[in-house]
């Protein structure tokens, strides 16, 4: 079976971050990756000899979105075909939520699961409802020294607040014309953290003076604007949209996000309130305050510049070298418990940041290139020094993490960080040397030299000294230069052994790369069986991420997973990731629901992977009560509240649950993405009727529930009666199988078995 459309598979997310601060820093990392991802880098190189439509970029290349929006997307396709020349508009599904980077260079595209990935890719439709599309207007510019990641936290916040799941948003105005390319892509990125299926940007002027700097081919360009002035796709004056909503740019004010969400902007003159404010919600009745250089409550611990939300746009890029080259001079650092790193989303951003001198200064304070990946931004953080670990431990603290990042759910920078912050790279330099989040960056200084008080103000740089090393150093010379071997790997890639064969050869041995079960079932006749005396696996609040429901990074020896692969031979410190681990299904089931911030309402007080077998009571691990309820041949639900399954488009978030035996997920809302994956595993979703919730209902997780679908269609009303003491409660609730399609997928168990289904009948 060969891919029907044309995949791209650039590998990113294995790297870790376990070096960093040393001018060594991405050889060791690039060296532990390849160790340890030597056999899931054999299987991509076999899929690179062995499938048609199919290419592999290597690892150490870059971030897939980044890479997509600098080199791989053509915007608009040409081909031959019977003697005529046609002309086409890129589109793009991703298996990340971040696709969306791709919008802003006007290309539609958003982020799915691996399990419609996977459908598409062998002829398989995507379908979805016809979207609304809210325009957002933008006027005016933004202020000096603003950054484009005040911007995006901002119009995250206001569409958050807007409300547009499922929705097409699309950025126009006066204010539009403003923003570079990069802005743009930077706005287009975070579209998962406002809710959007996509944040689209449309073609203009900058779009193709982009395209000329990122080195794309003169006479493509001459076509893409031609193509998309003809086909009336190119920007000019104001579209209809469903509904609407303003930014004047001029009022975007130097931001934060967090402690736990993307769309909680804190105002930077506000940090040190808010972070009071929050130490509650942390757990801390009274602040810790550190004595000298030791930690406390608030102390940073991890600044790192990563991620291609911000790595892709180089004026924050040069932004944070001018921060390190003044600070440098002025003979600050940051303190010595912070882990620093650099992670670009292109080598092009290290050429242009070498070229212009600004990363000798940027490694004089710790932040030398450690790898080109996702890293700290989706969780591959490494350790904290031993030193550091144990202090935290020691005196439960509540210390923090600034990333340039996406996302700070909870738990997914580092286990022992409590608090996490999104942050522009000049930020993160400056909250490095502070070392501390709890500090008015107006009033107080980052630092004190030879007596003298260093405030932000004197080492922030301005925007003209950024535009003139952005002209002068980031050019379409570097952008061909880094780009034109891109498909090559190194030395190590060369290396990895591979077989020949038309056929994957399973290695029964391998704790990476195992047979999942999924098709178990596949000659079975396909069925909507109606759910029945099912219980409660886990009784969840707002704002559950699939970072709660399958965490990706590391995991401990006292887990499900960690003890499983103790078991097996495999020694602790070559556990890897459950990123890493994602093609073994025994890691991954055992790793859902294993967030250790996760707060499991039927055990109260409890955080991590517990749940309660009802019919005793007893109190175990979410993955072991689930082992319990199969062997009871007992069916699972979930019970939810708003926005389930926010975050990463990761499909596991869907198949863990699968294997754990849930067959529906109640909740007060879903995010998009998440929904469709739980429909692509055969899991049904229901949401509350508008107003109705657990509490409304009086319903605690103790309940056993049946489930009518036999009536199941798009939108349907789905009756759920629950049992509790001798007494039943009936309520309706909304199937969210959105589409008639979905329906067939539900009957055969999940979208894949469906497709392999009909793949058989022809």
């Amino acid at each position: 079976m060969n891919p029907m459309i044309p995949v791209d598979l650039v590998i990113d997310h294995s790297v870790n971050t376990d070096y960093a601060g040393r001018d060594d820093a991405q050889e060791l990392n690039e060296q532990l990756d390849f160790q340890r991802n030597k056999e899931r880098y054999a299987l991509f190189k076999w899929a690179q000899r062995s499938l048609k439509n199919f290419r592999a970029v290597p690892p150490g290349n870059g971030i897939c979105h980044q890479v997509n929006l600098e080199y791989l997307s053509p915007l608009v396709h040409v081909k031959e075909k019977d003697g005529k020349t046609i002309a086409y508009p890129d589109s793009c599904f991703g298996t990340d939520s971040h696709t969306t980077q791709i919008d802003g260079l006007g290309v539609v595209g958003w982020g799915v699961g691996g399990i419609e990935a996977e459908a598409v890719m062998v002829g398989q439709p995507s379908y979805m409802k016809l979207p609304d599309v809210i325009g957002f207007k933008l006027t005016n510019k933004l202020g000096p020294g603003i950054t484009a990641t005040d911007l995006v936290l901002t119009v995250v916040q206001m569409l958050r607040k807007k409300g547009v799941v499922g929705k097409f948003v699309e950025f126009y105005g006066p204010g539009y014309k403003n923003l570079c390319l990069a802005d743009r892509a930077t706005i287009a990125n975070m579209g998962p953290e406002y809710g959007a299926t996509m944040g689209f940007c449309p073609v203009d002027e900058k779009t193709i003076e982009y395209l000329k700097l990122t080195g794309r081919d003169e006479a493509h360009i001459d076509t893409i604007e031609k193509y998309m002035k003809e086909q009336t796709m190119w920007y000019d004056g104001e579209p209809e949209y469903t509904d609407t909503l303003e930014l004047d740019l001029s009022t975007v004010q130097p931001c934060l996000a967090g402690h736990k969400r993307p769309q909680d902007r804190i105002l930077l003159s506000e940090m040190k309130e808010k972070f009071t404010e929050s130490l509650k919600a942390l757990g801390v009745e009274e602040q810790k305050k550190p004595f000298s250089d030791q930690l406390g409550d608030g102390s940073l611990v991890i600044a790192s510049i990563t991620s291609c939300t911000n790595t892709a746009n180089p004026s924050v890029m040069i932004a944070a070298g001018l921060v390190a080259k003044k600070a440098a001079e002025l003979g600050l650092k940051p303190k010595d418990y912070v882990k620093t790193s650099l992670a670009p989303g292109s080598r092009v951003v290290t050429e242009y940041l070498k070229n212009s001198g600004l990363l000798p200064y940027m490694e004089q304070l710790g932040f030398q290139v450690c790898g080109y990946g996702c890293m700290t931004c989706i969780g591959n953080s490494g350790p904290l020094s031993e030193k550091v670990s144990n202090t935290i431990i020691a005196n439960d603290l509540a210390v923090a993490a600034i990333a340039s990042s996406n996302r700070n759910f909870e738990g997914r920078i580092h286990p022992l960080v409590k608090a996490n912050y999104l942050a522009s790279p000049p930020l993160v330099v400056a909250f490095a040397i502070a070392g501390r989040v709890d500090i008015d960056m107006d009033k107080e200084p980052l630092a004190t030299v030879n007596g003298k008080e260093v405030f932000l103000k004197d080492v922030w740089p301005t925007d003209a000294e950024i535009q003139e090393i952005t002209d002068k150093y980031v050019t379409r010379e570097t952008f061909v230069a880094k780009y034109k071997d891109i498909f090559k790997g190194s030395a190590r890639w060369d290396a990895v052994e591979c077989s020949d064969s038309p056929l994957f050869n399973w290695d029964e041995a391998s704790t990476y790369i195992r047979n999942p079960p999924f098709f178990d079932d596949i000659f079975e006749e396909p069925e909507i069986k109606d759910i029945k005396r099912a219980r409660v696996l886990a009784k969840l609040g707002d704002s559950i991420t699939t970072d709660h429901i399958s965490p990706a990074g590391a995991f401990s020896a006292d887990s499900d997973a960690g003890r499983y692969l103790l078991a097996k031979g495999v020694k602790k410190e070559d556990f890897n990731s459950y990123g890493s681990r994602r093609a073994n299904h025994e890691v991954m089931v055992r790793g859902t629901f294993a967030n250790i911030r996760l707060k499991n309402q039927l055990v109260p007080g409890s955080e991590g992977s517990k749940s309660r077998y009802m019919p005793d009571g007893s109190v175990d691990t979410i993955f072991e009560t689930s082992r319990k309820y199969e062997e009871d041949m007992t069916p699972l639900i979930v019970l939810a509240g708003k926005e389930y399954g926010t975050g990463s488009s990761r499909d596991w978030a869907a198949k863990g649950p699968f294997l754990l035996g849930i067959r529906a997920v109640i909740a007060e809302s879903f995010e998009r993405i998440h929904r469709s994956n739980l429909v692509g595993m055969g899991i049904v979703p229901l949401q509350f009727l508008p107003g109705q919730n657990c509490e409304t209902l009086n319903l605690d997780g103790s309940e056993t529930f049946d489930i009518d679908l036999s009536d199941l269609e798009p939108k349907g009303d789905i009756y759920v009666t629950a049992y509790k003491d001798g007494k039943k409660l009936e309520f309706k609730t909304i199937c969210r199988v959105d589409v008639p399609a979905e329906v067939e997928y539900i009957a055969n168990g999940g979208i894949l078995q469906y497709v392999l289904r009909r793949m058989a009948e022809e």
